[in-house]
């Protein structure tokens, strides 16, 4: 056991020396027009207004001016470098690292570490800003797995016992309670939450409430715990379990900026919560007082000087402290992410049980960080779709991207509750992943079982790239197969001719639809790539197509990961492999597959070569069913 979390560190180690080795080619090699491309940065920038934030960090507003219909990979806490292109093309960045404090659309917020720092970019010329490598991650990752290796005879050893190896895990003996408006296997779930002492597993697949079901046990756990901790791998995460308990009337203290800021959320938030307290105005002054004295500093008296600041600072640390016990106090649920549960504000804190969702995303080591925070945990996601992110292929092949949720499943499967019944596809659609990744388990409710949006329609369909019979006048594509054979672009990949036939096949489907209707019924529609060269292509192509025009707000194109947690009644996939050696790259990753193809609701359209898919058991027998359902 501990050999094998050695071994993880080793890899991890591994992952880490991988993305810095990468980022440096980026530094040095990537033009800013692919590091804009890539989401990794902005530019130009426009900067705006600088102040003093309620923590009193020194932030800075930037806008970017172009490339607005760009994705991005800025969120809240995440590091960043600023940088100027030089005349000659080349670019300077910046020698201090800064971290973006809130981002919305076009806008960003950083914390600069300096006023040095701010006259820097207030007086830079052709200014940009990128993502840097995130060591404080890896840090905390590695601190952390160094701990549960470490320990012994304690509450962090026998956890970790627990999720390694079969050592026997303990429960409560209480009746089941009941929830009428859950269903059997939600009831079951919520109740093995409350039994355990030690661990529990809600496994959600796609549509059957996880979150509904969490939300219910967090709340029920209220009821015999003072207060909780809610940790997820991503604030997107944290924020949607976070406004659910909002809406159940629970008392929410947000610790980090949310990267998907709603109203509501935003006054959740540790950094507004601590503006409107009552003390804050008096602890505003002081801190004002503090840099007016620095600023306003004569020749004179050193030691009068550093006396009157030494009083100062010590008030202003009473006062802090005393607003955040406050606010500690009133809040039952504290929500961050994973590495969000090393902030200095949680320092010394401890809880009954601590919750972690989208668990089946996160690596081992993210969740040993908040987990020796706790008495007990409980893990809710779905370890048969996305896995965590990884970059080095030595790492990947390790297994470093098994999770603690899969290592609990396979050595703890008593602790683990099915949730059964799903609410999103209609049983056409469910089929194919349920046999595939879910041994036939679920079923669909009755609500969703048979509904469509036209009559006569096949849910699935496969329109395949590889027949020479697809093209005809009215498509206005050549009938060579040839044509739709992929390319490189950049580190991505691009099939015109399939992004073309894409889009035409969705707006031939609009047609039968009719545009009242859609309109009217708020039909949406999501486009998939797992290839962000072809998302962008596809965006392109929309945007351009004057039918859609009116339609835009309800058609969504992003690739398998930016839909995972979503849901459309339409979803359009573009597979875009299509060469002669059958090549699939990450298309063999069969998780990502299973998350595109349930985000439909009623139609499901997959645009794929088949004679190079095919080749590939499961597309194999994907194309089978689909097959079959047009057949019957």
């Amino acid at each position: 056991m501990i050999q094998a979390l050695a071994e993880q560190r080793r890899l991890l180690q591994r992952e880490f020396e991988y993305e810095r080795e990468e980022f440096q080619k980026q530094m040095e090699a990537t033009s800013i027009i692919h590091k804009v491309r890539r989401g990794i940065g902005w530019f130009p920038l426009h900067v705006g207004r600088s102040y003093h934030n309620s923590l009193d960090q020194l932030v800075v507003e930037v806008c970017r001016r172009d490339y607005l219909d760009e994705e991005h990979n800025f969120e809240p806490g995440k590091p960043v470098v600023f940088f100027t292109e030089e005349a000659s093309g080349l670019l300077h960045y910046m020698k201090f690292t800064a971290q973006v404090s809130y981002v919305e659309e076009d806008r960003m917020v950083v914390a600069l570490p300096s006023p040095d720092a701010l006259l820097q970019v207030q007086r830079a010329e052709r200014l940009g800003i990128q993502l840097t490598l995130d060591e404080t991650t890896y840090r905390l990752m590695f601190e952390a797995l160094d701990r549960v290796m470490e320990a012994k005879a304690d509450r962090l050893a026998e956890l970790r016992d627990i999720c390694h190896t079969s050592a026997p895990i303990h429960r409560f003996t209480f009746l089941p309670q009941r929830f009428p408006w859950l269903n059997a296997s939600q009831e079951q779930a919520v109740n093995e939450v409350l039994w355990a002492k030690d661990v529990a597993v809600v496994h959600g697949p796609p549509g059957t409430g996880k979150t509904t079901t969490l939300v219910e046990a967090i709340y029920e756990t209220l009821h015999r715990e003072t207060q909780v901790m809610v940790c997820a791998q991503s604030n997107m995460a944290v924020d949607w379990i976070a406004e659910k308990l909002c809406d159940r009337g629970v008392s929410v203290l947000r610790i980090g900026n949310p990267t998907r800021v709603t109203d509501r959320m935003l006054e959740q938030t540790f950094e507004r919560r601590f503006e409107a307290h009552p003390k804050y105005h008096d602890l505003w002054a002081i801190r004002r007082a503090i840099r007016d004295l620095y600023a306003a500093r004569q020749k004179g008296s050193r030691e009068h000087f550093q006396q009157k600041i030494a009083r100062l600072r010590e008030r202003a640390a009473e006062l802090e402290l005393s607003i955040q016990e406050e606010l500690f106090s009133e809040a039952r649920v504290i929500a961050c992410t994973l590495t969000g549960s090393a902030n200095r504000l949680l320092a010394g804190r401890r809880f009954g049980t601590l919750f972690i969702d989208e668990a089946a995303q996160a690596l081992e080591a993210a969740c040993w960080i908040a987990i020796p925070k706790a008495d007990r945990f409980i893990l809710a996601g779905d370890h048969r779709q996305l896995p965590p992110t990884l970059k080095c292929p030595e790492s990947l092949a390790g297994g470093l991207d098994k999770t603690l949720m899969q290592h609990l499943v396979e050595h703890q499967p008593r602790c683990v509750s099915l949730l059964r019944v799903q609410y999103r596809m209609c049983d056409a659609i469910m089929q194919f992943p349920n046999k595939e990744f879910y041994d036939g388990l679920l079923q669909s409710d009755a609500s969703v079982r048979y509904r469509g949006i036209l009559d006569w329609d096949t849910a699935l369909e496969w329109i395949d790239t590889s027949q020479e019979d697809l093209a005809d006048d009215d498509m206005l594509l050549p009938d060579s197969p040839e044509s739709f054979m992929e390319q490189q672009n950049g580190l991505s990949r691009i099939n015109p001719r399939e992004a073309e036939l894409t889009v035409r096949i969705l707006r031939q489907y609009f047609e039968k639809i009719g545009r009242d209707r859609i309109l009217h019924e708020r039909i949406d529609v999501g486009v998939i790539s797992p290839y962000r060269g072809q998302v962008r292509l596809l965006r392109q192509l929309i945007r351009q197509d004057k039918f859609f025009k009116p339609l835009r707000s309800l058609v969504s194109v992003n690739t398998v990961d930016g839909f995972q947690g979503q849901e459309r009644d339409v979803i359009v996939v573009s597979m875009v492999r299509s060469n002669e050696s059958g090549q699939m790259g990450f298309l063999r990753d069969l998780r990502r597959m299973n998350v595109a193809i349930t985000r439909a609701r009623m139609k499901l359209l997959i645009i794929g070569h088949s004679a190079t898919l095919c080749r590939h058991p499961f597309y194999r027998r994907l194309k089978q069913y689909i097959d079959s359902l047009e057949e019957y």
